[in-house]
């Protein structure tokens, strides 16, 4: 029984790390990557659809990036969803056929503004960590009457140690992409 119940903390964990890793990703460093818009909807007749649903993404220059959608009516949807995109400072151009993004260059300031978003996103990776964790360890203390207090004793400290890799996996993810943030 403790056994399945710290499996599944496990699981769940993983899964908090992968959304951090993913919401990291949303944060632009110096070039366009399609990764920006991997959750950005777009209102498509009237029903948020994400960008990879409506339009292909093409990175043929370093700062640039093209959006070409599969149904013509949805560009200046498109075109608007990523003009109204949060921390992206991009100004969309549209030729009638397809979006053309232009990141701008970063500044060391703008630079340090997106390392605090980063440590944000990464803060509230390890908050949702320790609610899983407190979850558990109500799970745990609820099989009290079934089990020995030995092994709940054991299995609190196993969920400890399995709660502390995932904060240092997502101590890590933070680390790597500052890096890759302030990387001129």
């Amino acid at each position: 029984m403790i056994a399945d119940v710290l499996a599944d903390a496990t699981d769940r964990m993983g899964r908090a790390v992968e959304a951090a890793k993913e919401d990291f990703a949303t944060v632009r460093t110096g070039r366009a990557n399609p990764q920006l818009f991997q959750r950005l909807l777009v209102d498509y007749y009237g029903t948020p659809t994400p960008l990879q649903q409506l339009a292909s993404l093409a990175n043929p220059e370093a700062r640039t990036l093209i959006v070409t959608p599969y149904d013509k009516s949805a560009l200046k949807a498109i075109e608007e969803a990523i003009r109204e995109m949060p921390n992206l400072g991009a100004n969309p151009t549209n030729d009638g056929t397809l979006v053309r993004i232009t990141m701008p260059e970063l500044t060391q300031e703008r630079r340090k503004e997106y390392v605090k978003i980063v440590r944000t996103k990464g803060e509230d990776a390890k908050v949702r960590l320790r609610g899983i964790r407190r979850q558990v360890k109500d799970d745990l203390d609820a099989l009290r009457d079934e089990v020995g207090e030995d092994d709940i004793v054991r299995g609190e400290k196993e969920l400890d140690a399995i709660t502390k890799a995932h904060v240092e996996k997502i101590d890590e993810a933070l680390k790597h992409k500052e890096a890759e943030l302030l990387e001129v």
